[in-house]
């Protein structure tokens, strides 16, 4: 090897090996943004499942749409909270009730939804980030937390 190309497999490397590891955690990131969006998929049909069975205005489908365990933060999603879901009642045409509790009756459907996250990917120098597309899932009420053989309505429990 000659002198004055000592050192030139070092840079080269340094150059290849930057670009190559770019191109990895891309690739483990968008894999991670994957995940997250499909955790968001089910949260919403968990959190609709929830909201099915629990009296109109319960805490709980939130906190179950979101994967937490009590204290209103996701353990799936990072920056997820239950200020992102929405648990809407519909009637049967699907129209969203403005006040459910005092159209009780009308109520048919739960519709839950995650919007406003926005999800940081960690690629190094680039650090994007970008808002994910509203997720919602939607299912016929079942018993809205009343119990018939107490007649009243029950918290809901730990799901």
């Amino acid at each position: 090897m000659r002198n004055h190309e000592r050192g030139i497999t070092t840079v080269e490397f340094a150059i290849v090996g930057a670009v190559l590891f770019i191109v990895l955690f891309a690739v483990i990131e968008f894999g991670r943004a994957l995940f997250v969006a499909n955790a968001l998929v089910e949260g919403t049909r968990r959190g609709a499942r929830v909201a099915a069975i629990c009296p109109v205005g319960d805490s709980r489908p939130a906190q179950v749409a979101i994967f937490a365990d009590g204290d209103g933060v996701s353990d799936i999603a990072p920056d997820l909270t239950t200020a992102n879901v929405l648990v809407s009642y519909l009637d049967q045409s699907g129209a969203t009730l403005a006040d459910p509790g005092a159209n009780y009756s009308s109520i048919r459907y739960v519709q839950v939804s995650i919007v406003d996250y926005t999800q940081q990917l960690l690629i190094p120098f680039a650090m994007p980030s970008f808002l994910m597309p509203p997720f919602s899932a939607t299912l016929p009420i079942e018993s809205l937390g009343y119990s018939p053989t107490q007649q009243a309505f029950l918290p809901c429990a730990a799901v």
